[in-house]
C-alpha cells in the first residue's frame, strides 16, 4: 500500500487575472477567512493548503516558485518541511510539476494548484489511492460551463466513503464540445508514473497537465475519480472566484 507523504504546489504563476493586486503580492499569500477562538482571521491561501494537506497525513512538500514570487513566500512560510524549486518562464502546469520530480523519490504525491483549496475532500483521495494504489486519484465537480475546465470522460461508477468514484476513460483541456460535464480540480494524487506521462506530451507552446493524464490512460494506467459537492472548490484565480471563496470561509465559519 503506498503512502501519500508528499505534495507539490505549484507557485509560479503571475496571477494576471487577479491584477493589480498580484502586482504586489504573490496570488499564493492572498487571505481567506480562517477562524479562531469564534473569531475571523485572514489565512494565505498557501498555509491553508499546506494545513489541509498535512491533515490528510502529507508530511513534506516542494513548492514550486518563480523568481520574482520566491521571497515572499518563503519569509511566510516557517513550519512543516518545505523544499523549494524555481521554475524559469511561464511554461505551463505540467512543466511545472517536472520541477518537483526529483522531490517526489519514485512516491506518491499530491499535485495542487496554489490558486484553489478543498473545502473537503483530501482524506478520502488519500484513503481512495492507499486502497486502490492506481495511477492517479483525480477531484471532480459537475460544472454548467465544461468548456472552461479540464474535463473527464468517466466509466464504471462504484461509491466510496459516500462519494462517488468514477474510472476515468479520457480526460480533455478546455474542449470546444466538452463530452461530460465532469470538470478536474487542480488537485490530484499521482503515482511517479506522471512524470513520463508529462514527457511525453506534445506541445508548441505551455505544457497542460491534462494531456498528461491522457498519456497514463493510453498506457494502461489506472486513474479514478472522486466526485465532490460543487461548493467544495473554493478558488481565488478571478475577481469573482474570490469574492465567492470569501464569502464561504466567512459564513462557513472556515478552519
Amino acid at each position: 500500500m503506498a503512502k501519500v507523504r508528499k505534495a507539490i504546489i505549484t507557485a509560479a504563476g503571475i496571477g494576471s487575472r487577479m491584477k493589480y493586486i498580484t502586482s504586489i503580492m504573490p496570488k499564493a499569500v492572498l487571505p481567506l477567512f480562517k477562524w479562531e477562538d469564534g473569531k475571523p482571521v485572514m489565512f494565505p491561501m498557501i498555509d491553508y493548503i499546506i494545513s489541509k494537506l498535512s491533515d490528510a497525513g502529507v508530511q513534506k512538500f516542494c513548492v514550486i516558485l518563480n523568481h520574482t514570487t520566491d521571497k515572499s513566500i518563503i519569509s511566510h512560510l516557517k513550519s512543516g518541511e518545505i523544499q523549494y524549486e524555481y521554475q524559469e518562464g511561464q511554461k505551463g502546469f505540467g512543466s511545472a510539476v517536472l520541477f518537483g520530480e526529483n522531490f517526489s523519490e519514485k512516491e506518491p504525491v499530491f499535485v495542487h494548484a496554489d490558486d484553489g483549496i478543498l473545502a473537503d475532500g483530501y482524506k478520502a483521495g488519500v484513503e481512495l489511492f492507499e486502497e486502490k494504489n492506481p495511477d492517479a486519484v483525480l477531484f471532480l465537480r459537475e460544472v454548467h460551463n465544461p468548456s472552461r475546465y479540464g474535463v473527464v470522460t468517466v466509466g464504471e461508477e462504484n461509491r466510496f466513503l459516500g462519494h462517488k468514484v468514477y474510472k476515468i476513460t479520457g480526460a480533455e483541456e478546455k474542449p470546444a464540445n466538452p463530452k461530460s460535464n465532469f470538470a478536474l480540480l487542480a488537485t490530484y494524487i499521482f503515482s511517479h508514473n506522471i512524470f513520463d506521462a508529462i514527457r511525453k506530451v506534445k506541445a508548441d507552446g505551455e505544457i497542460e497537465l491534462t494531456p498528461a493524464i491522457n498519456n497514463i490512460i493510453a498506457g494502461g494506467g489506472a486513474v479514478y475519480g472522486l466526485l465532490l459537492p460543487k461548493e467544495t472548490w473554493l478558488n481565488i484565480g478571478d475577481p469573482e472566484s474570490y469574492f465567492t471563496a470569501l464569502k464561504y470561509t466567512f459564513e462557513n465559519k472556515f478552519k
